[in-house]
């Protein structure tokens, strides 16, 4: 590949590229476990938290893949495996089936660990005067927040 010249030295994008694989680990992460969450929900809000599940998994989906693309367009590699994912992941896996209203506060701390994730990320992005990451880790954040936000509504 040629070189990157895109007005970020190499050892500020390396810094704001290991901040977004650590990004990319824990949304991948709680992508599988609100995926897990939806296929496995039980009880009184079965339908609504299934439901509800499924559109934050859908919109990890998506959010993964954006996060991987800014890591190479940055000139490094996107992690892509389940051992790197579990070494970089700050969300903990979920043994065995919770309950839902376990699900739900397990899922709102894992939408909180993104956003402070994101936040560490921000910083090092904003340093070195990268506003295409500062973008994106923002409106992550945004919607991790707002997720989060809702989900501590419905057990409240």
């Amino acid at each position: 590949m040629s070189k990157i010249d895109i007005g970020i030295s190499e050892t500020d994008r390396e810094a704001i590229a290991g901040g977004l694989k650590k990004v990319l680990a824990d949304s991948y992460t709680l992508y599988l476990q609100t995926h897990n969450f939806h296929w496995n929900v039980t009880g009184p809000q079965f339908r609504e938290l299934h439901l509800m599940f499924e559109e934050h998994y859908n919109e990890l989906a998506l959010a993964v893949d954006d996060i991987a693309e800014r890591i190479r367009t940055l000139g490094f590699a996107a992690p892509g495996t389940y051992r790197a994912f579990a070494e970089l992941s700050s969300i903990e896996e979920v043994d065995g089936v919770p309950e839902a209203s376990e699900m739900v506060r397990l899922l709102t701390h894992g939408h909180e660990q993104v956003v402070k994730t994101c936040r560490s990320v921000l910083r090092v992005a904003q340093d070195a005067d990268d506003e295409s990451t500062s973008a994106l880790v923002s409106d992550r954040m945004r919607v991790h927040e707002k997720t989060a936000w809702m989900l501590r509504a419905m057990v409240q």
